[in-house]
């Protein structure tokens, strides 16, 4: 991988891999008090309407023009945030997850593919709930590209955290973080959201996730991969999926460069899994060559019948702006890619071989299995 800047930053699922290149931006977000209604059996959370609850929930203000009202926010969401422990017969480890979506007699929980991999194949997933319950999990399906997983847990009426919108977030907004770091059950950490737009490449070689990063300084340490970042109103805006670290070995602590995969780019993938166990990434049709150590992402190859080659974009082009985001190399041209929708149509600048200039290109993506 090439790294942009003087200095290496190595992130990864709480350890190894690499971040390289980005341009954060932000977009505008309201501001000011933030109320709901807590469900004072369930502690499910909703959002108050004209600031009145009905019968048996309880008024709180979640956030206020300065900031976050974390207590009020962490009581509220804590009990849709689960802890993860996987076994296996050579070891095992922990991660978190969140209730998703839940029905009388099942529920759906979401995590990090990373988490439960080690799982696959044999060894066993269990979930451990606020009150101490521990119930035995199934994978439904996962998605290495995305370092997405779901699971099912065969008790229904649990507690489902909200869904917020990644797209209205800004840099700066204030956010937590909640999850099992290190095996600590329900911790909440508090901080911004530092950057946007991070693209994130983890995992081994083949094996790799390509992740349009939300940064935040929230303290995420080993343990938190798949939990909650939340907004000021609870909301769900990224699942937690890795660090940076300045360590050449092992897993370190949280230096304030967390990584959340948006939930707008998630959601996508879990509803696909939920419906049919598998999942489907986008296909612009290119092969980059990363020998390339200009400034975009140059096409060595085309693939035969898909979109960049139906568009005309020619061999040797190199890949500058997508969708208005300015591509610095190959992993934040297939970052941007893969927060696409698959069929969805693309605005691509290229510059054409042997200096022949700039040319906007629209390309139809294409669809295949995600691994």
């Amino acid at each position: 991988m090439k790294f942009q800047g003087t200095q290496k930053v190595a992130a990864g699922f709480i350890a190894g891999a690499l971040i390289t290149g980005g341009i954060a931006t932000a977009s505008t977000s309201n501001s000011g008090t933030v109320q709901a209604c807590v469900d004072t059996r369930t502690k499910v959370m909703y959002l108050a309407v004209n600031d009145t609850c009905s019968k048996n929930r309880t008024l709180v203000n979640l956030s206020s023009a300065t900031g976050i009202d974390a207590k009020s926010v962490a009581a509220a969401v804590t009990p849709s945030v689960v802890s993860i422990a996987v076994t296996t017969r050579t070891g095992g480890g922990t991660g978190s997850g969140s209730i998703y979506k839940t029905s009388s007699s099942e529920s759906f929980i979401i995590t990090n593919n990373h988490v439960i991999e080690a799982a696959v194949t044999s060894g066993t997933i269990e979930v451990e709930l606020l009150n101490g319950n521990i119930l035995p999990a199934t994978i439904v399906g996962r998605d290495i590209a995305y370092d997405i997983a779901v699971l099912r847990v065969k008790t229904g009426n649990l507690p489902v955290i909200k869904l917020g919108d990644s797209a209205k977030v800004s840099v700066g907004d204030p956010v937590l973080a909640i999850g099992s770091p290190l095996g600590l059950a329900s911790t909440v950490t508090s901080g911004i959201i530092s950057a946007l737009n991070r693209p994130v490449v983890t995992g081994s070689d083949g094996l790799e996730s390509y992740v349009n990063a939300i940064q935040t300084d929230a303290a995420i340490n080993p343990g938190n991969s798949g939990g909650a970042l939340v907004d000021v109103a609870g909301r769900l805006i990224g699942v937690n999926s890795a660090i940076a670290t300045l360590s050449s070995g092992g897993a370190s602590g949280s230096i304030g460069l967390g990584f959340s995969i948006p939930i707008n780019e998630a959601k996508r993938v879990i509803e696909e899994i939920i419906a049919t166990g598998k999942s489907t990434r986008p296909v612009l049709g290119v092969f980059f060559d990363q020998t390339y150590t200009g400034i975009g992402a140059k096409i060595l190859r085309l693939s035969p019948g898909e979109g960049a080659e139906k568009a005309g974009i020619p061999v040797g082009s190199v890949i500058k702006t997508i969708e208005g985001f300015k591509i610095t190399d190959d992993v934040s041209a297939i970052v941007r890619i893969r927060s696409a929708v698959p069929g969805s149509t693309i605005t691509i600048i290229v510059e054409l071989p042997n200096n022949g200039g700039l040319k906007t290109f629209k390309v139809t993506l294409g669809q295949a299995a995600s691994n």
